[in-house]
């Protein structure tokens, strides 16, 4: 077992002949190194870089939009994770600008924490339409297909947003070239998909990757790997959450996932349309999906509700273009209390988390071709 004062010795001992640019990709892995402090600790040696790592950042505006029409005018009963009532879009439905905003107007909308209290209210209430609003990655959708496949009470409708996340991540590889040298892959889904799943960061980027688990050994451990590859130019997929992550991942995880949905060309908020990175209900779910039964929103009733000139730059944080504290709305506009920006909303934001931490840039995150001498903060 490593302790975090031996793998930080490690760190210091192994030699880097530049500043390392390394994406985290998961929300949780960004809390945990922000609560540890390791942006400070490394400053310029090592560049963590937030990525778009956060299932309420990147739902899709017109999910949104569609779950407070339904809201407001279908007389049914939106039931989400909490996170996503708060999230804004930037134009309004019938006066809301989020599913709280529609709630305040006296439309019936639920924060639920499982997808089991969206079943127990449409068993609990027969006599209304209940519309689950699904949002969320692999280990969410996992747990959210075992109960669609499981006897349903009628009335249960479903609202889908969910998505893969090693698609985005080759997105973000591919359109920004050359901008990073490492990549640490979140274990949570590794631990569903696979370490296999990661093995296109080497094979058609080029990378080292490390999965990592969300306590400061697993972290640290994942970044010392990195560390060796960049420095010895041996790249490898390396596993720093071997307790929970395997080789082929959880193999009754995965067959639900296959037979509950089906992978289609999807949405992400701030990036746009990435192939094959979405779930879609599958032909035997598909009387559960609420599409299928209430019609689209009428465009007549959308009005520009947002009182910016323009709207946080929010794709550039997700991207991991900017880091939370250079957009110009960070902290002023746009806090906690009433975000502006979908990432300042849930504790797997980057600008959430920055924001609550006090988190700030040491140095600007993506700078290429600095070969500045480095040495790690004591």
């Amino acid at each position: 077992m490593y302790s975090v004062e031996s793998l930080l010795s490690l760190i210091k001992k192994t030699p880097l002949t530049k500043p390392l640019r390394i994406l985290n990709v998961c929300g949780g892995h960004e809390r945990a190194i922000t609560r540890a402090g390791f942006r400070t600790l490394f400053q310029h040696n090592i560049h963590l870089i937030p990525g778009p790592g956060c299932p309420v950042c990147i739902c899709p505006e017109e999910d949104i939009a569609f779950a407070i029409h339904l809201a407001l005018n279908e007389n049914v009963v939106i039931a989400s994770f909490g996170d996503m009532l708060r999230v804004p879009i930037d134009c309004a439905i019938d006066g809301c600008d989020s599913l709280i905003a529609a709630k305040n107007s006296g439309a019936d909308v639920r924060p639920i924490s499982s997808v089991q209290e969206a079943v127990s209210i449409a068993i609990g209430e027969p006599e209304k339409a209940v519309v689950f609003f699904a949002v969320g990655f692999e280990t969410t959708m996992a747990p959210v297909a075992a109960a669609l496949l499981a006897d349903l009470p009628n009335n249960l409708k479903v609202l889908l947003s969910g998505r893969l996340t090693w698609p985005a991540v080759a997105h973000v590889l591919r359109s920004q070239k050359d901008t990073f040298d490492a990549l640490i892959a979140p274990g949570h889904v590794a631990t569903i998909m696979g370490c296999e799943e990661w093995q296109f960061v080497i094979d058609h980027h080029d990378l080292p990757v490390s999965i990592s688990g969300f306590h400061p050994e697993s972290l640290l451990l994942s970044i010392h790997a990195l560390i060796k590859n960049c420095s010895s130019r041996v790249i490898t997929l390396n596993n720093s959450y071997p307790e929970v992550v395997k080789h082929h991942g959880n193999s009754a995880a995965k067959t639900l996932l296959k037979t509950a949905f089906t992978q289609v060309d999807a949405h992400w908020r701030g990036i746009g349309v990435i192939p094959r990175s979405g779930f879609s209900l599958a032909a035997k779910l598909s009387h559960l999906d609420v599409t299928n039964h209430y019609e689209p929103i009428d465009s007549s009733s959308r009005i520009i509700q947002t009182g910016l000139k323009t709207p946080p730059p929010c794709e550039q944080v997700i991207l991991g273009q900017m880091a939370p504290d250079g957009c110009p709305f960070f902290g002023k506009e746009c806090i906690p209390a009433s975000p502006k920006g979908a990432c300042m909303v849930s504790d797997e934001g980057a600008c959430r988390i920055w924001y609550s931490a006090g988190e700030r840039s040491v140095i600007e995150v993506i700078e290429k071709g600095n070969m500045q001498k480095v040495e790690i903060k004591s």
